[in-house]
C-alpha cells in the first residue's frame, strides 16, 4: 500500500479529459517553466524583490541593495527582462527597471504568497 497512488483505479475519464485539453500546450509549458526558472536563481529573485518594493529603480541602486556588481545586475536584469518579467527604460544616463505584471505574480507565487488553491468544480 503506498501513500502516493490510488489503491483502485477511479478515474473521471471526462473531467480528466476536460482538464488536460484545458492545459497549456508543450511549447507553453516549457515556457512557463523557463520564466519561473528565472527567479531560481538567488541574485535575479532578489533583484525582484527589491524592485517590487522600491517600484522602478535603476542598476546602481539595484547593485547596492543586492552587494552584486553593477555589471552582475545588468546580466541578471537582462535574463529577467528576456522573460517578460521585468522592463527597462532609459531616463538620461540612468537605466530603469520595473517588474511586469506576469512578474509579480510570478513572484508571489515563488514567495509563497498565494496560498488559496484553485476552486473545486466537484
Amino acid at each position: 500500500m503506498s501513500n502516493d497512488r490510488c489503491d483502485l483505479l477511479c478515474l473521471d475519464a471526462p473531467r480528466a479529459e476536460d482538464i488536460r485539453r484545458a492545459l497549456l500546450d508543450g511549447e507553453a509549458v516549457r515556457e512557463a517553466a523557463e520564466r519561473a526558472r528565472a527567479f531560481s536563481d538567488p541574485t535575479r529573485l532578489m533583484l525582484a524583490a527589491a524592485l517590487r518594493e522600491g517600484g522602478e529603480l535603476c542598476v546602481c541602486d539595484l547593485a547596492w541593495i543586492s552587494e552584486r556588481a553593477q555589471n552582475l545586475v545588468s546580466h541578471h536584469l537582462r535574463t529577467l527582462r528576456s522573460y517578460g518579467l521585468v522592463t527597462s527604460r532609459r531616463d538620461g544616463k540612468l537605466v530603469m527597471y520595473s517588474l511586469t505584471k506576469p512578474g509579480l505574480a510570478l513572484l508571489g507565487a515563488v514567495l509563497g504568497e498565494r496560498t488559496e488553491p484553485a476552486e473545486s468544480k466537484t
